[in-house]
């Protein structure tokens, strides 16, 4: 009983204990790390409408807030299924067909500097990755169903709490108050430090996604480039991933801009790009981010690619978020001392 006293006299020791647990029980779950994410992130997004209504008109409850929203999301998830969906199948096997014969062609062996690329792809042996990534393709679409099944209940789930959220606040409240309000004590701890990195970013970088692809799909429209649907649901989930995303949409956009209309829109491509990339650094990081995760280019990189060796395609989404909450815990990187300067600094200018 005496260890027990002095384990939890010792904050920072039981701290440790207690994430390195979390972190064990949510692998032996990864199974059921989708649905986790997805219901984090629709309750975060629903709880922080829910408040920013509140702070207008106090007496709405949440229901009136979160229900209609959530049929209009419905009402045009089901109209989007059924009226372009299709479209978006039917666009990407194009799409997928075009790159195939161009790339096969005997224009794009002709041109020196494509024959290069060409030989470059030879040697890193394309044929069989592009095999591997059709297998794996097929693999994702027959776990559409499931992936479907998820976000449904994450989907479900977010809009209990949401509509519940006073009550589920003062339920969670009486746990600190309990024979082991210690153990609730540093989970909340660290569950606030999960919502300022984790949701916050996660928040940002859809925005920075939904303003990419909206710029992306002008210029696609403009240069009357095909399968647009398809290629904006593209642009859309690379811009989840942070700086590289922008990038790697370059390469299918390029493919596709040179069958379309040679190098002249491949240069067009590459101005975009350059263009929304300096506006997602200049502009929608400083403005969506509010200067949390300014990490070094290197830093990013390295993040993307070991967290989608460890934890896959969802890697590429949140591995910038947890490394920034670790980051948070060491005390290295702080979102909330990063948001108090900048309000110190607005008040010293104003």
């Amino acid at each position: 009983m005496i260890s027990y006293d002095k384990f939890v006299a010792n904050k920072r020791l039981r701290r440790i204990v207690l994430l390195l647990a979390v972190i064990g029980l949510f692998y032996l779950l990864r199974s059921m790390m989708s649905m986790f994410l997805l219901t984090f992130t629709f309750t975060f997004l629903s709880v922080r409408l829910v408040r920013a209504v509140q702070r207008k008109f106090p007496k709405v409850k949440p229901v009136w807030v979160i229900a209609p929203v959530y049929l209009l999301i419905i009402a045009a998830l089901t109209f989007a299924v059924a009226n372009y969906v299709p479209q978006i199948i039917s666009q990407t096997v194009k799409m997928f067909q075009s790159l195939q014969k161009f790339y096969q062609s005997d224009e794009m062996r002709s041109n020196i500097y494509l024959t290069a690329i060409y030989n470059y792809l030879q040697q890193i042996n394309l044929d069989a990755q592009i095999k591997t990534a059709v297998a794996q393709a097929v693999n994702y679409i027959s776990s559409v169903g499931v992936m479907g099944l998820n976000i449904f209940l994450s989907f479900l789930l977010s809009f209990f709490y949401t509509t519940q959220v006073e009550q589920m606040n003062k339920f969670g409240h009486q746990f600190l108050s309990s024979n082991y309000g210690w153990l609730f004590e540093d989970l909340r701890y660290y569950g606030q430090k999960f919502v300022n990195t984790f949701g916050v970013v996660i928040e940002a970088q859809l925005m920075i996604a939904v303003v990419n692809t909206t710029l992306t799909t002008i210029t696609l429209l403009f240069m009357q480039m095909p399968s647009v649907i398809a290629l904006a649901v593209m642009v859309f989930i690379l811009s989840l991933i942070p700086v590289a995303g922008v990038i790697i949409s370059l390469i299918p956009l390029s493919f596709i801009a040179y069958t379309v209309g040679g190098i002249k829109y491949v240069v067009y491509i590459i101005i975009m790009i350059v263009v929304i990339h300096m506006i997602e650094t200049y502009f929608l990081n400083p403005q969506f981010m509010s200067s949390m995760t300014h990490l070094p280019i290197f830093f990013t990189f390295v993040i993307l690619i070991v967290s989608e060796e460890l934890i896959g395609t969802w890697g590429l989404i949140i591995g910038i978020p947890i490394f920034v909450f670790f980051l948070d815990i060491l005390g290295v990187h702080s979102i909330e001392k990063n948001e108090s300067k900048k309000k110190l600094s607005l008040k010293k200018f104003r």
